[in-house]
């Protein structure tokens, strides 16, 4: 399992919710090679003539192109496609420039690119004999197509000294995985095979959500290592790890990400990750910008790496469809927050969206109530024990007037009461502890959960992303809460206030002794909503306004229906009229405590 780095807007996120919660229980180049008209190959969509090849001189192993004596020839463009992905690869450094997806749109209807221009290189880096370095950037690769059956097959190869080089890719119908192999021969001559290779990726992260901020949150490095634990990059304006025996290594770009795998472990490696948006708040095109550096080793003289590379959705389900353990590239929380996503959260929502092809806002509804109802004999003991309270409100008002100068009789005839009453505050913190890690998977959820992209429900256009209902005018934004108003977070503000003043109300009429002001509380808890979820999916926000409502009335069912003042009230006095009972140890022993610096307390005012 992985080890968590929380950004901070996350973690405030989480601490706000379960604040509100236990506020109210209490109170996420080359030449191209002849085709064997006899082979099975097929021609490649290559552009115009460029120049040959380079030889590369060999007059002393040296094998790299060397810039200050001749000019880098250009390479061609390659162009690798099926139903989902096409990719185009530069014959000069066997390079994919661009990354397309074919079936995906950004939130302004362009077309949805992994790596595009200079945005995208994969670097292997060797080391010569007399010391320099040979990369395969530099290098123009010869390039030849053939078929493995119904598969697409781009082999390039390169010479390094008297052997070569070959990266071989291998595209597969209606699949976003292809085979990516690098594979060395003869090079011995020119390579010093006592220093391990590194291969150096990077790429830039682009911006396709309409918050860019909210996008950058999900954006991150994730890597897997040493057989099976996976960890990842974080947020901030820089950010590295390193590990040892790394697996696969993926960059997440929210929605979409462009994932590593090797089945031979890299020795090692270092994960950098940097915040463009954070260090560049003027251009708006980018979030982060990576880099991996991964250590190789040869193998008998040679390099011999079978690897894939995924270019596609962040989509659970695609991912875990792998059985390369990439579902973790999806944030679905850690611990038990994960599990509940993975194994109920995310297949009951499948099952109402895929299976019953039910509206993705409808879905959500039914979801909550789904939730609430599954979490109802939980919640039903904390909803009856704030009822209780209100009832004994006028009775703990007396007990506070009578011993107003005597805070612990006052405090252990209060205790007196409301166990009289079955209605002690801590009997109702537990069911809201045991609702806790519910709440925090959700959150984890919503923002994460591919199937909400671009998916539209009443005047939100897309559930992934804020909603909209007035655009401030250009160059105007409000700090922290940003350059739009959203409706869900406005309606789940209020339910969240209204829900507050049900459950704190009465109470803030006499604060118990070391509580917080509930009348601050209920003001502060519905504007810390507002402000943070102004720029969040907007599934989310719909999710915690029809929770609320969902709470209010459940709440209200039990004012009026269920519990019955008199009966509470007759029921203290019966209690009083009865024997007193024997003490649990637990009882005993805090009434002990409380006589004792009942005694103490008592024994310092005649001293004065």
């Amino acid at each position: 399992m992985e080890e968590k780095k929380t950004d901070w807007k996350t973690l405030l996120g989480m601490t706000l919710i379960f604040g509100i919660l236990m506020w109210t229980f209490l109170y996420n180049q080359e030449e191209t090679q002849p085709v064997d008209e006899t082979a099975t190959e097929q021609s490649l969509t290559i552009e115009d003539d460029a120049p040959a090849a380079a030889t590369v001189a060999n007059d002393s192993t040296i094998t790299a192109v060397d810039s200050t004596r001749q000019a880098v020839p250009l390479g061609k463009e390659v162009t690798l496609s099926n139903d989902l992905l096409e990719l185009k690869i530069n014959t000069k450094g066997a390079i994919i420039e661009t990354a397309l997806l074919k079936k995906f749109k950004t939130f302004d209807s362009l077309p949805v690119y992994l790596a595009r221009e200079n945005d995208h290189s994969l670097d292997l880096i060797l080391k010569a004999k007399d010391g320099r370095e040979i990369h395969t950037k530099d290098l123009v690769f010869n390039a030849k197509e053939s078929m493995n059956g119904s598969n697409k097959v781009l082999a390039l190869t390169a010479p390094v000294g008297s052997g070569s080089i070959e990266y071989r890719f291998e595209m597969k119908p209606d699949d976003y995985m292809l085979d990516f192999n690098i594979r060395t021969q003869g090079i011995a001559s020119a390579v010093n095979t006592s220093e391990n290779p590194v291969l150096d990726w990077r790429m830039k992260a682009y911006r396709r959500s309409k918050s860019m901020t909210n996008e950058n949150r999900y954006t991150e490095i994730k890597f897997e290592y040493d057989g099976g634990s996976d960890d990842y990059t974080g947020q901030g304006d820089t950010a590295d790890e390193e590990a040892e025996n790394i697996t696969y290594v993926a960059y997440k770009q929210h929605f979409f990400s462009s994932i590593l795998l090797t089945d031979t472990p890299f020795v090692s490696g270092l994960m950098e990750s940097t915040n463009i948006e954070e260090i560049n708040e003027e251009q708006d095109k980018f979030t982060k910008e990576f880099e991996s550096k991964l250590l190789m080793e040869y193998s008998g003289g040679e390099l011999a790496y079978n690897m894939d590379w995924y270019f596609g959705p962040t989509d659970f389900d695609i991912l875990d469809g792998y059985d390369r353990n990439l579902d973790e590239v999806v944030d679905l929380g850690w611990g038990i927050f994960g599990w509940i996503n993975e194994y109920a959260i995310r297949p009951y929502f499948s099952f109402l969206t895929v299976d019953l092809g039910i509206a993705f806002g409808i879905a959500i509804i039914l979801l909550t109530i789904s939730v609430r109802l599954v979490l109802s004999p939980v919640l039903y003991k904390s909803y009856l024990t704030q009822a209780k309270m209100k009832v004994l409100r006028p009775e703990l008002n007396r007990i506070a007037e009578k011993y107003k100068d005597n805070a612990m009789k006052k405090q252990q005839e209060t205790m007196k009461v409301q166990s009289e009453a079955g209605a002690s505050p801590l009997s109702g913190c537990l069911p809201a502890l045991l609702q806790m890690p519910v709440f925090f998977a959700l959150f984890k959820f919503f923002p994460t959960a591919f199937d909400l992209r671009q998916k539209s429900f009443l005047w939100a256009d897309d559930l992934s992303s804020y909603d909209t209902i007035y655009k401030f005018p250009d160059g105007f934004e409000i700090p922290f809460y940003g350059d739009h108003v959203s409706l869900f977070p406005i309606l789940a503000s209020i339910s969240i206030f209204f829900y507050m003043q049900m459950t704190t109300g009465q109470s803030m009429q006499s604060p118990q002794l070391g509580m917080p002001n509930m009348k601050f509380i209920m003001y502060l808890s519905p504007l810390f909503m507002l402000v943070f979820f102004n720029n969040y999916a907007s599934g989310l926000s719909l999710y915690y306004f029809v929770s609320n409502l969902i709470t209010i009335g459940i709440m209200l069912v039990i004012k009026n229906f269920i519990i019955d003042k008199d009966r509470v009230l007759a029921k203290i006095e019966k209690a009083k009229a009865k024997p007193k009972k024997k003490k649990g140890r637990f009882a005993s022993k805090m009434a002990e405590i409380m006589e004792q610096a009942q005694a103490q307390q008592e024994a310092q005012k005649k001293k004065k």
